[in-house]
């Protein structure tokens, strides 16, 4: 996680990455996030799960405001997860969560500002069945997102939360 955010422990298990956000995994994500370039997800999403000896058994993703599906036209994080959780051979479920209210993208955000964006952006809309659910996302920067998202699971009684992303941020001093 990055530098800001290493103070407070992070009320998830396991981040599992396969990489920083560096060339050549920042231009995959951002030719598949931006441009809808999806001829790589099933290798990206191949190598993943390699790197997960003990996965989740339910595995989500972290949900797009509906007005950001339409101008987008996909979930990336969705697709990850989709991918992912059948190479893992485990449960996927996108709508373990909803995201409520509209924010303007996280890019170029601080850690403040992207904790801001994000306050009440997302809802449970149900309970998982299982103690231990993974998180998909393309990249991990501050942690802000999951850390919502791993809060209203904490809050239902899952004891374990794995983060599946892509790719992270570096902390700032490893540059």
């Amino acid at each position: 996680m990055c530098g800001e955010c290493l103070a407070e422990p992070p009320p998830w298990q396991r981040l599992i990455t396969l990489g920083d956000y560096a060339y050549p995994l920042s231009r995959e994500v951002q030719r598949f996030k931006d441009h809808g370039e999806s001829w790589h997800v099933e290798a990206l999403t191949q190598l993943l799960a390699a790197r997960i000896s003990s996965p989740a058994t339910l595995i989500t993703s972290v949900p797009l405001h509906w007005r950001r599906y339409l101008s987008r036209g996909f979930n990336q994080s969705d697709v990850l997860a989709r991918h992912l959780a059948a190479h893992l051979h485990r449960h996927f479920d996108p709508k373990v969560f909803r995201r409520i209210q509209y924010a303007d993208s996280q890019r170029g955000h601080t850690k403040t500002q992207r904790e801001q964006n994000l306050q009440g952006a997302f809802t449970l809309n149900k309970k998982p069945m299982y103690k231990h659910v993974a998180i998909v996302d393309d990249v991990v920067t501050t942690g802000s997102t999951v850390r919502q998202l791993c809060q209203l699971l904490l809050e239902v009684g899952v004891e374990s939360i794995d983060i599946y992303c892509i790719c992270r941020t570096p902390a700032p001093r490893s540059l």
